[in-house]
């Protein structure tokens, strides 16, 4: 079935509608949200940026999500889901106003690092919930539809808040002034998805009452044991651990990029911050374009290919185009690698979602996912750090661009000799 066929199929639902338009509404805040911290880490007039400080703000948008995942289920599993959906984004609001007041009379840096993680803290919550809720508002033999359309509606609206964002940013200015205007403009309209989120019933998302649920410390100090239990679960089925390890090897490979792009943008593309910014949205434009190629493309490829030989097409193809676009290091050829990075990293992350989905057996599922998202997130701050100690001040380095090459291809031939040959089957069709 086609995106469109599939949204019109789930789209039925009234109660999914409304959990629908709670996610689209509040993914469209993060988007003005995640520009707003990027222009004031990366592009703000007022401040010099270094490749450290992109690290640091790297890690202030996406550490989060690393080190909350794990523990956020405990208490989404006992906490009224409908209630997490509504109060977040008041909590969420609150924080944001405080962060715009704090931006507009210029207080230190870190005490707006502080504020945008707990920020980012409670939306961690707010998404985890979003998601424990799906099964709730549509039958068992749409969830796998419903699955596929979601998280690629909500990254639509990402776009869109962050496309949003950029407009503010030229309206109101790009000084700190300028930036406040837009954490309230993102509180504001994350305000929103708790008013649509009060027109669902209090018990309708869940959880369900269980009597032989662990206490929620007991709870707690059991999730460092389950993960170690999810990992020796992945380590027995290589295929969906050989596929985790090769979105892992992207993100790391794709948050050099990032990093490079940057220092590239900021001190080697352009003269002033505006035609910096100018310069990086243009690169995410084009990615975005990009991962929409690839949710039409990946699923053709793989039931031609095979789920196997595709990811490792797409990495090898991310090895050879990344340095042959860049190694002139013009800015074209930055905005060509993002439509490929998007497209080869969006296949490789759809494959190693149905790899683990198909592999995992559904008592570990949880944690398995729990660990993906700590790489998904971990290995590319991890990377950015990485580049904020080899590449200098105007980002310009052929050997940081070598590394991102070996590292693409030797994690191709890594992935290919340990993946097993049944990975040569295709993904699976979600029936309506």
């Amino acid at each position: 079935m086609s995106f469109v066929s599939d949204l019109r199929v789930v789209l039925e639902g009234r109660d999914f509608r409304r959990l629908f338009g709670t996610r689209l509404v509040s993914q469209s805040s993060d988007g003005i949200f995640q520009f707003a911290v990027a222009g004031f880490a990366f592009f703000s007039p007022e401040n010099s940026t270094s490749a450290v400080e992109i690290a640091t703000g790297l890690a202030v948008l996406l550490l989060p999500y690393s080190i909350l995942g794990p523990f956020a289920g405990v208490f989404i599993d006992r906490w009224s889901r409908r209630q997490i959906l509504v109060i977040a984004p008041m909590v969420r609001g609150a924080l944001l106003l405080a962060a715009a007041a704090l931006v507009a009379v210029d207080a230190p840096d870190a005490v707006f690092y502080a504020a945008a993680l707990g920020v980012l803290g409670v939306n961690r919550f707010f998404l985890s919930a979003l998601g424990a809720s799906l099964p709730h508002v549509v039958p068992a033999d749409r969830l796998m539809v419903a699955n596929a359309v979601t998280p690629t509606s909500g990254t639509v609206m990402t776009f869109v808040g962050v496309g949003v964002g950029y407009l503010l940013r030229m309206i109101f200015g790009a000084d700190h002034r300028g930036t406040a205007v837009l954490l309230v403009a993102s509180g504001l309209i994350f305000g929103l998805s708790a008013l649509i989120a009060r027109t669902m019933d209090k018990d309708l998302l869940g959880p369900a009452y269980d009597p032989n649920r662990t206490q929620t410390r007991e709870a707690l100090r059991n999730v460092l044991s389950g993960l170690a239990d999810g990992a020796r679960r992945l380590v027995r089925h290589r295929a969906a651990a050989a596929g985790m390890g090769a979105m892992a090897a992207h993100r790391f490979m794709y948050g050099m990029c990032t990093a490079m792009l940057m220092m590239l943008s900021r001190y080697y593309f352009a003269e002033n911050v505006e035609d910096a910014l100018t310069a990086v949205s243009i690169v995410v434009a084009t990615s975005a374009v990009g991962y929409f190629f690839a949710i039409l493309i990946t699923p053709w490829a793989t039931e031609r290919f095979g789920i196997r030989s595709w990811v490792t097409i797409m990495l090898v193809t991310a090895g050879v185009l990344t340095p042959l676009l860049c190694v002139s290091f013009q800015q074209w050829g930055f905005a060509v690698t993002g439509f490929v990075l998007g497209i080869t990293g969006q296949s490789i992350k759809i494959c190693a979602d149905t790899a683990v989905q198909r592999d995992v057996e559904d008592a570990y599922l949880g944690r398995a996912f729990s660990i993906y998202d700590m790489l998904f997130n971990g290995t590319y701050v991890l990377a950015a750090a990485l580049a904020a100690v080899l590449l200098p001040q105007d980002g310009r380095s052929l050997p940081v661009l070598g590394l991102i090459t070996v590292g693409y291809l030797g994690s191709a031939a890594i992935y290919w000799v340990i993946t097993p040959r049944r990975a040569l089957q295709p993904l699976p069709s979600p029936q309506p």
